[in-house]
C-alpha cells in the first residue's frame, strides 16, 4: 500500500515537469519560426517565455540571449533613422524599447541621453525663437507708423485760372505744391473750369477734389492718389487707423458706453470697442475721424462736479404747565356705632349688630363722620428743549446721497407656521427710524445747485397690540422738495409744527362757573406744548466741470457724408512749411500748354 501511494506522488510531481518543458519547447520552436521570418521582436518573446519556463536549460538560454542583442540592435537601428529624420520623440521611443529589451546595452542608454539632450535643445531653441518673433512683434508695434500725412514744400498762396481735364489741374498743383501725384486707372477725368485766387496749395487740392467729385488720399509724404468719390471707392482705398484712448473720468461701463453713442452719433464711427477694465474705447476709422474723435472726448471727458452739503436739523419742543385753584372735598363718609351694640339686645337672640331697639338708646358719642382734606395749588411749569444734529454729505453730481441716523426698529411683517414645527414663525422688516436723508445734487455751470431732496425725523411714540402683537407706533415727520441753491446759500425748511393745548376743570358743580369763586371751589389745569423741527441746507461746491473756450469752439465736420478734418491754419500768409526735401521753389509763372492759362504762385 506504501509503495503504490509512493508511486502517485512521483507520476503526480512528474506532471508539471513534463508540462512546462512541454512549453518551453513549444515557445521556442515558435521563436524558431519567426527568426526565419526576420520578425525578430516576437521571435526574442517566444525565446524568452523559454527561457522563463526552464532558466537552467542551456539552449534555451543561448537563443534568448543572441535574440536580445538582436533585437536591441534593431531598435537603435530604426532610432538612428529616425533620429536622422529629426523625429527625436519617435527615435527617443525605439532607443527605449531597445534598452527595455536589453537593460545592459550600453549603446541604448547612451543613445537615450543623446536623443533626450537633442531634444531639450530643440525646445530651448524653439523657445527662443519664439521670444524673438514676440520681440520682433514688440519692436514692430512700437514702431508702427501713424497716418500718412502729405507734407507740402509751400504754403505760399497761389492763384489758379485753368479750362481742361481734372488730371491736368491736379499735376499743375502736384507741380506747386511739389509732391508726387498718381490717378486711379478707373477714374475717368472730366474737363472743368477752374478758378481761383489767394488759396493754399491744400485749400486749392481740396477745392478741387469738391468740383471735380473727386477725392484724394496720401499714400506718403510726397504722393497723393486721386481717384472719383463715391462708397466703394473710399471703402476700398479711403485710409484706416487705429488708436485707443483712455479716459480719465469714466468709472462705470456705462460711461463708456455713453461715450462710444456719442462717437457713433456725432462722427459716424462704426468701429469702436470698449475695455471696461482699462477706461479705454478703441477706435477704427479715417484719420480725419480719429482727429476729431480726440477733440470730442477732450471736451466730453471730464470730472463730475462735486458738493458738499452741510444739513442742520433743529428741533426745538416746549412744554408749558399751569395748575390753580382748590381741590375740596367732594364726598363724605359716616358710621354708626351705638354702645353695647356688640353683645346684643334683651331679645336674646344672641347676635352683634345693630337693632331697631339700639336706635333708641343712640347718643351724640354713637355717631362719626370722616371727611377727606382739602389743598389749594397754584403751581406753573415751563420747559425747553433743543436737538441740534449737523452732518455733512459730499456726493457727485446727479448722483444720490443717504444719511441714516438712529435707530433701525423691527416690524413684524407675516407669521407662518411649518409643517415640521409646531410653533408660529413671525417675519420681521426693519425700518429706519431716527433722522434719514436722501439727498440728489444737480450742479449747474453757473456755480448753482439744484437739490432733490427728501428730509424725514421719525421716532417711537408708542405701542399698540394688534392680534396677539405689540408694535411700535412710529411717529414721522418728512419732507420732499426741490430747490436751487447758489454756492454757499442757506435753504431753511421750516413749518413742521405741531402746536397741542389742554384745558381740565374740576370742582363742585354751578359753582366752578363763577368767575372767581371757580378758584376757591374747583381747580383749574392748562398744558401747552409745541414742536418745532428746523432743517438747513447748505451747499458748498467742491469741484465744477471745467469749460473753456476749446470746448465751447465750433469744429468743421466736412459734408453729410464724409467727415473732413481741416486744420486751422493760424501761421501768417505766404509762410513756407519745413520739408525735408529742400527749400521752397522759387516763385515762378507757371502756363498750361494746352489753353495758355495763367496760373501764379
Amino acid at each position: 500500500m506504501r509503495l503504490q501511494l509512493l508511486l502517485c506522488s512521483m507520476l503526480l510531481c512528474s506532471l508539471p515537469l513534463s508540462a512546462a518543458a512541454e512549453s518551453a519547447e513549444h515557445a521556442f520552436k515558435a521563436g524558431a519560426r519567426a527568426e526565419k521570418k526576420n520578425d525578430l521582436d516576437t521571435a526574442y518573446q517566444a525565446y524568452k517565455r523559454a527561457h522563463d519556463s526552464k532558466p537552467a536549460d542551456p539552449k534555451y538560454m543561448a537563443a534568448w540571449v543572441r535574440l536580445r542583442f538582436y533585437a536591441a540592435a534593431q531598435h537603435i537601428h530604426a532610432g538612428d533613422e529616425l533620429r536622422d529624420a529629426r523625429k527625436l520623440q519617435e527615435a527617443l521611443a525605439e532607443f527605449q524599447i531597445a534598452a527595455q529589451i536589453d537593460p545592459s546595452s550600453f549603446a541604448a542608454l547612451g543613445e537615450i541621453r543623446r536623443t533626450v539632450d537633442e531634444i531639450q535643445k530643440e525646445k530651448r531653441a524653439k523657445d527662443e525663437a519664439a521670444k524673438a518673433r514676440d520681440h520682433e512683434l514688440e519692436h514692430d508695434a512700437s514702431n508702427a507708423a501713424g497716418p500718412v500725412a502729405l507734407a507740402l514744400k509751400s504754403n505760399a498762396p497761389v492763384s489758379i485760372h485753368m479750362t481742361g481735364n481734372v488730371d491736368t489741374i491736379y499735376k499743375t498743383i502736384s507741380r506747386l505744391g511739389g509732391f508726387n501725384l498718381l490717378l486711379d486707372p478707373d477714374y475717368k477725368p472730366q474737363k472743368i473750369t477752374f478758378e481761383l485766387s489767394d488759396v493754399t496749395v491744400r485749400e486749392a487740392l481740396n477745392m478741387l477734389a469738391i468740383q471735380s467729385k473727386t477725392f484724394w488720399r496720401p499714400l506718403s509724404s510726397n504722393t497723393i492718389l486721386v481717384t472719383v468719390d463715391n462708397t466703394s471707392k473710399r471703402k476700398e482705398l479711403q485710409q484706416s487707423v487705429m488708436k485707443t484712448f483712455y479716459l480719465r473720468n469714466a468709472s462705470t461701463p456705462a460711461d463708456l458706453q455713453q461715450a462710444a453713442g456719442t462717437l457713433k452719433g456725432i462722427l459716424d464711427i462704426s468701429h469702436i470697442q470698449a475695455t471696461p477694465e482699462l477706461r479705454s474705447l478703441t477706435l477704427r476709422g479715417t484719420p480725419d475721424q480719429i482727429i476729431l474723435a480726440q477733440k470730442l472726448l477732450t471736451d466730453i471727458d471730464k470730472p463730475k462736479s462735486e458738493v458738499l452739503i452741510d444739513v442742520l436739523v433743529l428741533e426745538v419742543s416746549t412744554d408749558k404747565i399751569r395748575t390753580l385753584g382748590s381741590v375740596l372735598p367732594t364726598s363724605v363718609s359716616g358710621s354708626i356705632a351705638p354702645a353695647g351694640s356688640g353683645s346684643g339686645s334683651g331679645s336674646g337672640s344672641g347676635s352683634s349688630g345693630l337693632t331697631l331697639n339700639s336706635f333708641g338708646a343712640l347718643g351724640a358719642g354713637d355717631i362719626s363722620i370722616s371727611l377727606p382734606g382739602a389743598s389749594f395749588t397754584a403751581l406753573a411749569t415751563d420747559s425747553a428743549t433743543k436737538v441740534i444734529q449737523r452732518p455733512e454729505v459730499r456726493v457727485m453730481d446727479s448722483e444720490r446721497a443717504s444719511l441714516r441716523i438712529g435707530d433701525r426698529i423691527p416690524i413684524a411683517t407675516g407669521s407662518f407656521q411649518s409643517g415640521l414645527t409646531q410653533g408660529v414663525n413671525t417675519q420681521f422688516t426693519y425700518i429706519d427710524v431716527g433722522v434719514n436723508i436722501d439727498i440728489t445734487p444737480y450742479i449747474h455751470a453757473n456755480n448753482e445747485v439744484t437739490l432733490k431732496t427728501s428730509l424725514e425725523v421719525s421716532s417711537v411714540t408708542g405701542e399698540q397690540t394688534i392680534d396677539g402683537v405689540t408694535e411700535p407706533t412710529i411717529g414721522q415727520r418728512r419732507i420732499d422738495h426741490q430747490v436751487r441753491l447758489a454756492d454757499g446759500e442757506v435753504n431753511l425748511i421750516g413749518g413742521i409744527l405741531e402746536d397741542s393745548e389742554t384745558r381740565s376743570l374740576s370742582g363742585y358743580p354751578g359753582i366752578v362757573n363763577l368767575p372767581i369763586l371757580k378758584y376757591l371751589f374747583g381747580q383749574g389745569n392748562k398744558q401747552h406744548a409745541k414742536t418745532e423741527i428746523v432743517f438747513a441746507i447748505i451747499p458748498h461746491i467742491v469741484r465744477s466741470t471745467e469749460i473753456n473756450d476749446d470746448n465751447l469752439k465750433t469744429v468743421d465736420l466736412g459734408s453729410e457724408t464724409s467727415v473732413t478734418y481741416r486744420h486751422a491754419d493760424n501761421s501768417a500768409p505766404g509762410a513756407p512749411l519745413p520739408s525735408p526735401a529742400g527749400p521752397a521753389p522759387a516763385a515762378a509763372q507757371l502756363t498750361d500748354p494746352r489753353n495758355k492759362s495763367a496760373v501764379r504762385p
